[in-house]
């Protein structure tokens, strides 16, 4: 192995690289595989609530809403969930390029199970596939940080157009895939799905060169003794949760118990509550840390809340507004009725529309930039926008397209002034030793914003749509004002990191 004198000299010329519209010719392979992982995630969300509602006779599973709703929310809780753990592999075995590539591989063999006709496979891909994204999500991004150096001013505008692949792949999936899934075959769109991401691990393999030693390597401890004492207590635990798992799968197999979709999806709901207060105590209370360390993981928890409210009013996207979108939103042009996941393409097309508008927008404000907890306010302000826009029209049939796309240009505008911002604040406000498992730690907020939007998705039918609008809307706007309050206590706590 190189010597790290020689290490840092070779990231160091992949960094000073500007080949890339002024930025490293790596954050094109990092582009292009994040665009190929989420037309897969994306062309899959697009169909995954609409096929389990959908009549078995139409092809679909059946499912309730309550069900459907409970399964969308433990699937997309647990994608994010996974971040965690996969972030800490990285750091300490495999590093961040390795886990992505296995992230892929695992992401890729779920969607093809979703394709077979079997329960059975329908669960086990789904579980195939959080693991590999737990994997793939949050080092692809920590690479991505890994390509700037401290104090670097293109890193925030780097994130931009990261964050424009994520939308060109989001943008693409859900006009092939929904409609191979809706017009042709739900599981065909699973299929696709997987076809992508197998394109995404090809063009990164063969892109690897370009990200010279970026994210090659775990992460060295500040102290090797209790790094291999950590690594222990991790396998054990790991070793501990395999084993109850057996355990209640046989003593589900013999019906000693019963497990339901809403029982587990309860669990999921506890287990985001128990980790995240884990790792903030961990960071807060233990040994180890120092002052400015504590601070900056301060400010962090308050950015983690403000994001699970968030992603937990935006990430309705892909389940009540979606069912919304299927029932109540006109889908005529012409004579043809298009699949109700095509309503999917609007929020990726404003945001690569707009994307470079907030990218030029904050480096032209220079000074006068807003910190990154102000555009978290601004942030929690637009999805909140977004459903009160809908609230006067949603108890009716047939609604106006309009209605739905005014609510997701709002959503973008919100989005983009959240989501980016956060990825690079938390690369700078993560302690170094730790910065992969922080990144996971900003997933689960993801996670916890998903899985919450996906609990509130189990509740249509159940309520009028104007009232579970209402609600949505009422939560997002006391963030926003809670994060207006501590604007200036959060910004003392960055301790100078813009």
């Amino acid at each position: 192995m190189a010597s790290r004198p020689d290490l840092q000299q070779s990231l160091d010329a992949t960094r000073a690289d500007r080949s890339f519209f002024g930025h490293p010719r790596g954050l094109a392979t990092l582009f292009f595989t994040e665009m190929w992982e989420r037309f897969s995630y994306y062309g899959m969300r697009a169909l995954l609530i609409l096929f389990m509602t959908a009549g078995v006779a139409r092809g679909g599973l059946g499912f309730s809403y309550a069900k459907a709703g409970a399964i969308y929310g433990l699937y997309t809780g647990m994608v994010y969930l996974l971040s965690l753990p996969g972030g800490w592999v990285a750091d300490r075995v495999t590093g961040q390029r390795r886990a992505v590539l296995y992230g892929g591989i695992l992401i890729a063999a779920g969607q093809f199970c979703l394709v077979a006709p079997s329960m059975m496979t329908f669960y086990l891909g789904l579980v195939l596939l959080v693991m590999g994204t737990g994997l793939l999500k949050p080092n692809v991004s920590t690479i991505v940080g890994q390509l700037y150096a401290p104090g670097d001013r293109r890193r925030d505008a780097a994130f931009s157009i990261f964050y424009m692949g994520i939308n060109l792949g989001a943008l693409i999936s859900p006009f092939a895939c929904g409609w191979v899934g809706e017009k042709v075959g739900w599981r065909l769109g699973f299929g696709l799905a997987g076809v992508g991401m197998v394109a995404g691990l090809i063009q990164y393999t063969l892109g690897g060169r370009n990200l010279g030693v970026a994210g090659l390597h775990p992460a060295v401890p500040g102290n090797p003794a209790a790094d291999r004492r950590q690594k222990r207590r991790v396998a054990f635990a790991a070793a501990g949760a395999l084993a109850v798992l057996g355990i209640l799968g046989a003593l589900a197999a013999t019906g000693a118990i019963t497990f339901s979709a809403e029982l587990i999806s309860d669990a999921l709901g506890v287990a985001l509550v128990l980790v995240s207060v884990a790792i903030f105590s961990w960071l807060l209370l233990g040994r180890g840390w120092s002052a400015e360390e504590r601070k900056r993981s301060a400010a962090i928890l308050v950015l983690f809340l403000s994001s699970a409210v968030f992603w937990f009013a935006f990430e309705q996207a892909g389940s009540s507004l979606n069912l919304f979108a299927e029932g109540s939103v006109n889908r005529w042009v012409h004579g043809y009725q298009f699949p109700a996941s095509w309503y999917q393409l609007v929020q990726p097309f404003f945001i690569i529309t707009l994307a470079p508008v907030f990218a030029w927008l904050w480096v032209r404000l220079g000074k006068r930039e807003p910190s990154s907890p102000a555009k978290f306010a601004l942030g929690l302000f637009f999805v909140s926008a977004g459903f009160i826009l809908l609230v006067p029209v949603a108890g009716g049939q047939a609604v106006s397209p309009l209605w739905l796309i005014g609510t997701y240009f709002l959503h973008t505008l919100g989005e983009l002034s959240l989501s980016p911002v956060g990825l690079s604040a938390m690369t700078k406000l993560a302690p170094t030793r730790v910065v992969g498992m922080m990144m996971g730690l900003w997933f689960v907020s993801t996670g916890a914003g998903n899985y919450l939007g996906g609990r509130m998705a189990s509740l249509y039918g159940s309520m009028t749509i104007p009232t579970l609008f209402a609600i949505t809307a009422a939560i997002a706007m006391a963030a926003a004002i809670a994060m207006v309050v501590l604007l200036k206590p959060t910004v003392r706590m960055m301790s100078g990191v813009k």
